[in-house]
């Protein structure tokens, strides 16, 4: 049968394939565009298959919250033109929903939805997108920050009265702390390396010559800045720097942050 320009037009409009390549499915599929999708899907993705060798360095993060839950995922692309592309954002937000919609915890292997909004990216851009990693929190309160460019950002966990607003505002100091923390307070960093900061402390106390109580007291101290200098709670709050005050002063009474999460593109290989 003949095969109308306009009906390749529309074709290429929801594929993003090439003209030459919509044609040649309509017509083997005798117009039927539905039909001439599932073709180009087929056949496109599996020369994309081809191609997951080529590096990801690229992508974008996404965040969905819903009623006491929060997902966050990382979607990868090889190029920053793609991954800044409308698209790409949306279907990222959208493989986001996917993960708020399942079970809590972390994955890196993408739903079945997810998996077809890829293959369609796969298709449109001819490069190799892949889903990253994700994860999905539930809690009392929760709150999310991604960077404009979307390339950093976090997610964070509470109990009682915050507020979106300080959720928000503590979400983007965990993505642009300097040091990034590495726990949210002394209980939850990373044991062996608050015993190796605690041990390097008591030698430089020693080797001051200061007697052995006045020692233990720089000791003491000296820790104690390294532990707010690399938990959530003890940082100084970057959204209010002129203020000069820890996180943990910001917290209504009562109110806790329970655990975080941060995310880099790139910082992990793709599956």
């Amino acid at each position: 049968m003949a095969i109308s320009a306009k009906d390749v037009m529309a074709l290429r409009a929801r594929t993003g394939v090439g003209m030459m390549e919509c044609k040649k499915a309509l017509a083997e599929t005798d117009g039927d565009s539905a039909k001439a999708i599932e073709l180009l899907r087929e056949k496109l993705k599996g020369k994309m298959d081809e191609r997951t060798d080529r590096p990801a360095g690229e992508g974008a993060l996404a965040i969905a919250k819903g009623d006491g839950a929060i997902a966050f995922i990382e979607l990868k692309a090889e190029s920053d033109f793609t991954a800044r592309n409308d698209a790409f954002v949306e279907t990222a937000q959208k493989i986001a929903e996917a993960v708020l919609a399942g079970p809590d915890g972390e994955t890196t292997t993408p739903t079945a939805e997810a998996t077809e909004l890829i293959d369609n990216l796969r298709i449109t851009t001819k490069e190799n997108i892949s889903f990253a990693r994700g994860i999905k929190v539930s809690g009392d309160k929760v709150g999310g920050y991604v960077h404009f460019d979307r390339k950093t950002g976090a997610i964070v966990v509470g109990e009682g009265d915050l507020s979106e607003e300080l959720l928000s505002g503590i979400s983007m100091h965990v993505t642009a702390s300097v040091p990034t923390p590495k726990g949210v307070d002394q209980d939850s960093l990373p044991a062996a390396e608050v015993e190796e900061a605690r041990q390097a402390a008591i030698d430089e106390a020693k080797a001051s010559g200061k007697p052995q109580e006045i020692a233990e007291k720089i000791a003491t101290g000296k820790l104690r800045r390294w532990v707010d200098e690399n938990s959530l709670m003890g940082q100084i709050y970057l959204r209010e720097m002129d203020a000069k005050k820890p996180i943990r002063e910001f917290l209504p009474k009562g109110a806790k942050i329970s655990s975080f999460v941060r995310y880099q593109v790139g910082e992990v290989a793709a599956e």
